[in-house]
């Protein structure tokens, strides 16, 4: 292969490099623009071995294969400017508490189960073994209802919206849950969850759990619902002074546009930051995998625990997560901040969508 002809492969990946980084900075919410969001990871990797393979193999005493390498480059550090907060180089966003008092923890256990998986043991071990206060299922149909049901001794307090659509949702409690609500925010098969938690020490904790819709083409042609619902509940949280939760399957990065402008408007806090990306998906994929499993919290928890756990049968690795509420205390702070732009964006993706916050219950 000739030089010149090494030359032209190489600007054509990089025509693709180009492509795949500039194309997300478009506010399209196509399913295949808001798709790039989500394989950073897997852009790093492909950019850095095309960076190795232009030193090897181009001239480098000519211009173009400078600026070749200098475009990658740059590419390069925009994406990991994205995924560096989920890294142990950025500051913790949270603090850590190794030493929680028992009265005022709360542990969770968020597990997409995939409708079709029939490893219900699988879960039922966990349970077992890490002994969650909440369990909260998605993709839960009838069958997995029927299979859990077992947990009721343990688990009292119940939310149940079985469904055959993979957006069917399972809340399971030791904890007193009151005021429970399903909404249907956004798309009328797609429920959300919305409750109060009683934490032993006798303090509430609101909670909201979700699992919108991904932008995909065999779900939704655009991004525009899940990031309408994301963003009313973060709205609605934004003003309320009881410690919250919000957690599930978001169907979107932690590192996404819309993921930030959600943190943003909410002022909740992400655990993970500085701890690590805790990819859940694709359990099955090693080289394919990141993180669409969250639980984000307002100021008045610390981090006790995060950690990924394998969950037999399923696409999706569980999260198990457990907070310790310190009322009053210096807990961490949010590194994102809602400026009046991020104010009118979140304001103009609901308006799309016809949703507010104030069709987010508010639990008292």
């Amino acid at each position: 292969m000739t030089p010149v002809m090494e030359l032209t492969i190489f600007w054509l990946a990089t025509a693709v490099t180009s492509l795949v980084t500039l194309l997300p900075l478009w506010q399209n919410p196509a399913w295949w623009v808001r798709g790039l969001d989500f394989p950073r990871l897997q852009f790093i990797s492909a950019i850095s071995l095309l960076s190795l393979l232009a030193l090897w193999r181009l001239d480098f005493k000519q211009v173009a294969s400078w600026s070749l390498l200098l475009l990658n480059l740059s590419y390069l550090i925009y994406h990991l400017w994205w995924i560096l907060p989920y890294t142990r180089l950025y500051p913790k966003e949270v603090k850590t508490n190794t030493h929680p008092h028992a009265h005022l923890t709360l542990t969770l256990l968020n597990a997409n189960v995939l409708a079709t998986n029939r490893h219900a043991d699988s879960l039922l071990s966990l349970v077992k073994k890490h002994q969650p206060d909440i369990l909260v299922t998605l993709e839960s149909n009838l069958w997995w209802q029927e299979q859990l049901s077992s947990l009721a001794a343990d688990y009292p307090y119940q939310i149940q919206c079985p469904l055959e659509n993979l957006y069917g949702m399972h809340v399971y409690s030791r904890l007193a849950l009151t005021d429970q609500t399903i909404r249907y925010l956004v798309e009328e098969d797609v429920p959300s969850m919305h409750c109060l938690i009683t934490l032993k020490s006798g303090d509430q904790v609101r909670a909201h759990f979700l699992h919108p819709a991904p932008p995909s083409p065999a779900e939704n042609d655009e991004s525009a619902p899940r990031d309408a619902e994301l963003l009313a509940v973060g709205k609605r949280v934004a003003e309320c002074e009881l410690p919250v939760i919000v957690a599930g399957d978001l169907n979107d990065v932690a590192w996404s546009s819309t993921t930030r402008l959600f943190r943003k408007v909410s002022g909740l806090l992400d655990p993970r930051i500085g701890r690590g990306m805790f990819n859940t998906f694709n359990a099955q994929h090693t080289f394919i995998r990141w993180p669409l499993d969250h639980l984000f919290h307002s100021h008045h928890f610390r981090l006790v625990s995060i950690k990924r756990l394998s969950l037999k049968g399923s696409d999706h690795f569980a999260l198990f997560t457990s907070l310790s509420l310190h009322l009053h205390q210096d807990n961490g702070r949010a590194h994102l901040h809602a400026n009046a732009t991020d104010k009118h964006l979140a304001e103009q993706k609901m308006a799309q969508e016809n949703v507010s916050k104030k069709d987010v219950p508010v639990p008292k």
